[in-house]
């Protein structure tokens, strides 16, 4: 397994796909938005998935659902800083998703340990020079706009190439700016600026991506693209009803060797990587 340069010790030598666990700290996100939009809540869910087995938790202000809008840089800080800072000194590892360098500067400051940018550089100019400073491991999603626009953005004659494409500018960018290749992360933005249909070619084709040469974060969970495949009568499967879906794409992610994945459920994750664990032991 690659990990990227920076991560804490105990996660940089485990040789499995790591978990992500999710945090909304917003009351409008597609899966939990409201239910942990408070200081208070939003810690204790976070202490939650990291207690079932979260190796890092994504803490969000800032929700990029298909439409939002998007919050004042305060609201996002007051909202994320200090569930960092509690966090960290609970001892879990922290990423922070954010698509402005301000949070996360404040966010390195009091101890998070990677930034997740689901702009990819894209929507803060200042965003690479501050990960170059700072040296934390960087994520860096595939983006074509925010998410008020994003599904006006979902056009393309080979989505395979033109994401891996796409991709493959922003890292070189990103590395011209100076941050290490090593300590980048790529995320081919399942849901983002792509119609449901379009996130299967990319999930099928998902050793491509990782042929780009940095481990891979997939966020898959729970996704609209999963609720259509599993629609009846029309109507989406609801959000709740995802995770036995979200867990078998775990399972086939896992099997491909991608770095992390980024889930609600973190204990039917670790199960499915156990379970794929198990069976590379076997001769």
């Amino acid at each position: 397994m690659s990990h990227p340069q920076g991560l804490p010790t105990h996660l940089a030598d485990l040789s499995r796909t790591l978990v992500m666990g999710v945090v909304n700290v917003t009351p409008d996100s597609f899966s939990d938005g409201g239910r942990f939009d408070t200081t208070k809540s939003a810690i204790s869910h976070a202490l939650s998935l990291a207690n079932d087995g979260a190796d890092i938790v994504d803490v969000g202000g800032e929700s990029t659902r298909p439409g939002a809008q998007r919050v004042s840089l305060e609201e996002e800080l007051n909202r994320v800083i200090p569930v960092v800072k509690e966090l960290v000194a609970n001892s879990v590892v922290v990423s922070v998703d954010t698509m402005r360098a301000e949070v996360a500067k404040q966010a390195i400051a009091v101890g998070a340990h990677i930034i997740n940018d689901v702009s990819g550089g894209q929507a803060d100019v200042e965003m690479f020079s501050t990960i170059a400073q700072d040296r934390v491991p960087y994520i860096m999603m595939h983006w074509r706009g925010h998410s008020a626009q994003m599904g006006e953005q979902a056009n393309y004659l080979d989505v395979v190439q033109e994401v891996k494409d796409e991709l493959a500018e922003q890292l070189a960018k990103a590395n011209e700016a100076g941050i290490a290749v090593e300590r980048m992360v790529l995320d081919p933005g399942l849901g983002f600026a792509k119609n449901p249909q379009q996130n299967w070619p990319i999930l099928k084709h998902i050793s491509d991506f990782i042929d780009l040469g940095s481990p891979l974060l997939v966020g898959a969970s729970r996704k609209r693209f999963l609720g259509e495949l599993l629609a009846t009568e029309g109507q989406p499967r609801d959000v709740a009803a995802r995770e036995a879906a979200t867990t078998a794409l775990t399972t086939l992610l896992a099997s491909q060797g991608v770095w992390a994945v980024r889930v609600h459920d973190v204990i039917a994750a670790r199960d499915a990587i156990a379970v794929v664990e198990k069976l590379k032991e076997q001769q």
